[in-house]
């Protein structure tokens, strides 16, 4: 089954210039890749009072979520996807504590500086969009992104195989850039209550789409799945078909995200990957094929659980994430059933799909239990006691 090889991405415009930076640290796996390009920092031309420095170009993005801008065409192939560079960390539009936009007239009353508001007043009316020195979800800048999160979204880059953590997708961090210190220097400077005083960088993401799931983009399959159908090319009972198995597969996969990282540790405890204050709903990504990337690494956090626990967090974890993920996997067998006309049971199919889906995975299998479908889910360790039982459908 073929899919589009290029698409092209859709969204609001938005014209970033080029600098820079100070250093930068790139992913283990992505070193033997020529990526110079990648060491810039992205920048709207509403920052430009904040610096002395020239941009070396601009590059052409449309907007993501609220302080993130993705390329318009693919930059990088991988396993035959095509993915697209998403800048994380480029400033807000809006008023952190209202909805009114972030113009610069709030941003000259919130400096002491006099000499940048006057650089502010006497620069070009451009469309606002501001990095600022707000304290923001504890490790984070307003509108930017701290070095402290970003170390965190490169670590667990640096565990998949590329995109993969056993089957967990991940959109993976390339390089984390930093902001040149006089340029941070400045943007200190604006605050409305708490300055943030760590290292400011950005983040350099390869990304398969800016589809998400329900928020956070304006394309959603909880929103215009008709548009993503079209966007996508599923123009096929057997695309929609395809589609929905490697949703599912994935889908399975973000959901046992704590067994397909699992690690036993000395004292008879093990380790995992858990979620923190991250949603499937809002931060993963489609590719066109169907297949789910989780995007916002630097809400994974490692946790340390004893083997009495271990069943009970494979529960939580599924039961966490498991609306999103079949409300979602509604949407699109709605539309594949209202496109192409082939209406099936609705358990019928879903047992279908998740066998094609999890017959070659490492961790999750299928069993019947009386009138239950059962997900088995297992480890990477073939740890056998602590593997998990969840029902999935009942009939």
């Amino acid at each position: 089954m073929k899919f589009p090889t290029f698409m092209r991405m859709k969204g609001l415009p938005l014209n970033l210039n080029m600098y820079e930076a100070d250093e930068t640290l790139t992913n283990k796996h992505f070193q033997e890749f020529k990526m110079s390009e990648l060491d810039r920092i992205h920048l709207p031309e509403s920052m430009g009072p904040f610096t002395n420095l020239s941009p070396l170009s601009t590059k052409e993005f449309v907007v993501d979520d609220n302080r993130g801008a993705v390329s318009t065409s693919p930059y990088l192939e991988i396993d035959g996807t095509d993915f697209y560079l998403s800048v994380k960390g480029v400033g807000s539009t809006t008023n952190p504590f209202s909805h009114q936009l972030l113009g610069r007239a709030e941003i000259c009353n919130l400096l002491k500086d006099s000499k940048l508001k006057d650089r502010i007043v006497d620069s070009e009316e451009r469309a606002p969009r501001y990095i600022t020195g707000e304290l923001w979800l504890r490790g984070s800048p307003y509108g930017g992104q701290g070095l402290q999160h970003a170390t965190t979204s490169m670590k667990v880059s640096e565990m998949a195989d590329l995109t993969s953590i056993h089957g967990f997708r991940v959109a993976p961090v390339v390089k984390i850039a930093f902001l040149p210190e006089s340029l941070e220097i400045e943007i200190k400077k604006i605050f409305w209550y708490r300055r943030f005083r760590g290292r400011m960088v950005q983040e350099a993401r390869l990304v398969p789409s800016n589809v998400r799931i329900y928020f956070h983009s304006g394309s959603t399959i909880g929103g215009n799945i008709s548009s993503i159908f079209d966007l996508f090319g599923i123009d096929e009972n057997d695309k929609a078909l395809g589609f929905l198995e490697n949703f599912v597969k994935s889908g399975i996969a973000f959901l046992t995200l704590f067994a397909r990282s699992l690690k036993s540790n000395e004292d008879g405890t093990f380790s995992g990957l858990d979620f923190s204050d991250v949603w499937l709903d809002k931060d993963a990504v489609l590719a066109p094929d169907g297949t789910i990337y989780f995007v916002d690494l630097e809400g994974l956090e490692w946790i340390t659980i004893g083997r009495e626990k271990v069943r009970e967090k494979i529960d939580d974890q599924i039961y966490r994430s498991l609306y999103e993920f079949i409300y979602a996997y509604e949407q699109i067998e709605r539309e594949r059933s209202a496109r192409f006309g082939e209406v099936m049971d609705r358990k019928v199919q879903f047992e279908h799909l998740l066998r094609e889906a999890l017959k070659d995975d490492e961790v999750v299998q299928l069993a019947r239990e009386g009138e239950s479908l059962e997900l088995i889910v297992g480890n990477i360790l073939g740890e056998q006691s602590v593997i998990g039982k969840f029902p999935i459908i009942d009939w």
